[in-house]
């Protein structure tokens, strides 16, 4: 098995191990009975860290120079208002997502979440062909139908859950299920949707990838800050930004922070 091979196994790996984590992290942060942290705030955190982690690469293959540091920034991002404005797209979309998926989350057990936004495959490989023009074999397409069916089987509720929501409390609950699966089906399109162009864009352009990801992440983040204030603005001003953080929140915004290292060497996002 060659290197690149190598790589590949160990990034799936990670990737498999970074996503099981964060869902089953997540759910159970949600369900602890303690101060409640904001899900907006963290993500604007992770956001942060992740731009943070790839200004400090930028540092590093610039020879460890600040001066070249700053300069390269300038001539990247800051003399390229355009150029950097096409990453707005996809971070608004991510920004989006992530919050949608913390909500997905504090309705839906983390087994029914893992596997309803697996229908991201199926919405990235449309994406691919409407926007990249992706030529896709009959197999593929037979698993992505294969895999559509098996995501329908495990939302699909059972007769006696059916006779069960007959109470108020139970459409309650019922109402609240249909409100995750609704969050992960959007999360699941702008997840491929912002996926497919930002692939477009990394590779049709010669920028550094982390560039790329400094500028996905400034946007991120004032896309995030945005959704902040426009939902827990009073919840802030009340208690603080970081109100309900633990050792928990703060792994988690680690995880999410330092996942997408993960997907980025196999296919270039």
């Amino acid at each position: 098995m060659s290197k690149k091979d190598n790589r590949k196994w160990i990034s799936l790996i990670a990737l498999v191990l970074q996503t099981t984590s964060l869902v089953l992290l997540l759910r159970y942060s949600k369900t602890i009975k303690t101060e409640q942290y904001l899900s907006s705030t963290a993500i604007v955190t992770a956001e942060i860290i992740k731009g943070l982690i790839c200004i400090v690469l930028v540092w590093l293959e610039s020879d460890r120079s600040m001066n070249r540091l700053f300069r390269v920034i300038k001539q990247e991002i800051y003399a390229k208002p355009y150029d950097t404005s096409k990453l707005a797209i996809p971070s608004g979309l991510y920004a989006i997502q992530n919050n949608l998926l913390f909500i997905a989350l504090s309705y839906l057990n983390a087994a029914t979440y893992q596997v309803t936004y697996q229908l991201k495959i199926l919405t990235t490989a449309l994406c691919s062909v409407v926007i990249r023009k992706k030529i896709i074999e009959k197999h593929q397409w037979f698993s992505l139908f294969i895999l559509t069916i098996g995501v329908a089987f495990v939302t699909w509720p059972s007769s006696d859950e059916i006779h069960k929501r007959s109470t108020a409390q139970s459409q309650a609950t019922w109402l609240q299920q249909l409100m995750g699966f609704g969050a992960v089906l959007i999360a699941s399109f702008t997840s491929g949707f912002a996926g497919v162009y930002y692939e477009e864009i990394l590779k049709t352009e010669s920028t550094s990838i982390w560039i790329r990801n400094i500028q996905l992440a400034l946007f991120g983040t004032l896309f995030g800050l945005t959704i902040m204030f426009c939902l827990d603005y009073e919840a802030v001003m009340d208690k603080g930004f970081f109100q309900g953080y633990s050792t928990i929140v703060w792994i988690i915004i680690l995880i999410q922070a330092i996942g997408d290292f993960f997907t980025w060497e196999p296919h270039s996002f």
